[in-house]
């Protein structure tokens, strides 16, 4: 459950739940990078589509990698967070897992099958963010 803070209650909600969504991402995205996830992208695609707010995309380079990254990221955003995971697909399969959170959804794939998809160029409209220095 999301806990909001005094502060939060100016805000518009619209506004709280984006940040919310931002703050997930990002926590996503340095997961897998601490688990040696490699070309690391956020996608945001809150103007393109009403059905998420951003993409994470993780390139791992085995499938033990893969499920290390995807059972990381879980803790994080399940354990540290306090977000609850809405479905997980591709684990058994391991070229491409995707956890889905609602507003945001993690893909990490293996270098093959993330060359086939693309799915930055199928968004190329979405803008990319600088996770690294957003805060």
């Amino acid at each position: 459950m999301q806990k909001t803070k005094a502060s939060d209650a100016t805000k518009p909600v619209a506004e709280t739940n984006a940040d919310r969504s931002l703050q997930l991402a990002i926590a996503a995205a340095q997961t897998a990078e601490d688990n040696r996830g490699r070309d690391i992208e956020i996608l945001d695609l809150r103007e393109l589509t009403c059905i998420f707010d951003f993409f994470v995309i993780v390139t791992g380079t085995s499938r033990r990698q893969l499920h290390a990254i995807s059972e990381e990221i879980d803790d994080k955003l399940q354990g540290d967070l306090g977000d609850e995971r809405m479905g997980i697909e591709g684990y058994a399969e391991s070229r491409w897992i995707l956890l889905d959170y609602g507003t945001i959804v993690i893909h990490m794939f293996d270098d093959e099958t993330r060359k086939y998809f693309a799915l930055e160029d199928l968004w190329a409209e979405a803008p990319k963010i600088d996770w690294k220095n957003a805060t």
